[in-house]
């Protein structure tokens, strides 16, 4: 069975094919600038890699060319578009749906309800959808939505402080995202030890949680009701007192939906530093004396230790601790300040063993700390391929 796995922004698409028996990545590519007179089209397969520009008006017509490249008689993977059993989307949130479903109407409605919680990822996802079963009729649609694999965290972990008809009438809760990303980690580390351990993930990246994990399942997750919760993220404000919004409504003299903007878009590590939400641009400033820098990293692994200690907490102690994403898996320093001093706690870094692990599956913890500490790459895309394949299996 061949899944082809999508990433959809609003004007770009990515994608991997995996042949699932086996798991075999088969090809990856993406269509960029959708929309524009002219749009980057690139495709690897193997030891071959085409870059072309395209005319791709709408995201139907960029699947139709990624098809094209792919069935290339001289340079493709597959005879016929008609070998792709389904198009899989790692989907984040619908109102009343989780798990893994077939894109219906149903199923996008549900979506389109929760657009004002998702701004930036919900309604690309949904016109996205639209076009494609409008375009590729012929090719099932599979939705493996994000909260998923947080849909058994216990009661206490689920609720907020209000009242609960909003959760009855309007799906007001804490959810937990990433699902993909800490799935994978938990099936790693199976993998691993043979067994099912207490694990904190860390997926740390420009969107960043911190899950707690036992028995292979979700038991606490730092964001909540939506992605703009937990950790402060790259331009994304993570934790914020809801009372501040009336007060600088009134002080910047700005709407809600102006404010709920700059909390989205220009804040974060974006918002702390005034120089970039990107780690790597950070970093040089904060190495150049920029205290703004100084002050961004600081307040990130501070949520990060916060979010540690109260997934430790939830689990009663950990047998792991594992980074992924891709702070996670390239930076020391952050992995390093996030761990200093907990040796009490038996978590002991070996720090050139840290050093030496950059975007590699590694163990970095010491030999005498209590718990493993390892950088686990995360692999979104076989896990939605995986949950494609399980699904389309059992209709």
């Amino acid at each position: 069975m061949k899944i082809l796995v999508a990433n959809l922004g609003s004007t770009s698409f990515k994608y991997s094919l995996y042949d699932m028996d086996g798991e075999r990545l088969l090809a990856n590519g993406r269509v960029e600038r959708i929309g524009d007179k002219s749009s980057p089209c690139q495709i690897v397969i193997g030891d071959f890699k085409k870059e072309e520009d395209v005319l791709a008006p709408d995201h139907g017509v960029a699947v139709r060319e990624c098809l094209r490249q792919l069935t290339d008689p001289e340079t493709g993977c597959i005879a016929s578009a008609d070998e792709i059993a389904g198009i899989g989307f790692k989907a984040v949130f619908a109102k009343g749906y989780t798990g893994v479903q077939l894109v219906t109407d149903d199923v996008l409605a549900a979506m389109e309800e929760f657009n004002d919680v998702l701004p930036a990822h919900n309604p690309p996802y949904v016109r996205a959808m639209r076009m494609l079963k409008k375009a590729l009729p012929e090719i099932p649609l599979v939705a493996a939505f994000e909260t998923g694999f947080h849909e058994n965290i216990p009661d206490r972990n689920r609720y907020y402080g209000v009242p609960y008809e909003w959760f009855e009438k309007y799906g007001v809760r804490r959810y937990g995202f990433h699902g993909a990303s800490h799935r994978y980690i938990a099936t790693r580390c199976r993998e691993l030890f043979g067994e099912d351990k207490r694990i904190v993930s860390c997926h740390l990246g420009g969107s960043s949680s911190i899950c707690a994990i036992a028995d292979g399942m979700s038991r606490a997750s730092s964001m909540g009701g939506s992605p703009q919760t937990g950790l402060l993220n790259n331009n994304r404000c993570g934790d914020f007192d809801p009372f501040w919004c009336n007060y600088l409504m009134h002080k910047l003299n700005v709407s809600l939906d102006e404010l709920l903007q700059t909390l989205a878009t220009k804040s974060g590590l974006l918002g702390v530093s005034g120089v970039s939400g990107d780690m790597r641009d950070i970093s040089a400033r904060r190495d150049a004396g920029d205290e703004r820098a100084k002050l961004a990293l600081e307040v990130f692994v501070g949520d990060i230790r916060r979010y540690l200690g109260a997934s430790l907490v939830e689990l009663g102690g950990a047998d792991v601790i594992s980074f992924a994403g891709g702070i996670g898996e390239y930076r020391d320093d952050v992995r390093a300040a996030a761990l200093a001093g907990l040796e009490e706690l038996g978590i002991v870094l070996d720090a050139d063993a840290n050093k030496r692990a950059i975007r590699q599956e590694a163990k970095i913890s010491a030999p005498d700390s209590r718990v493993q500490i390892w950088v686990i790459p995360t692999n979104e895309e076989i896990i939605v391929g995986r949950q494609t394949k399980e699904l389309l299996a059992s209709m």
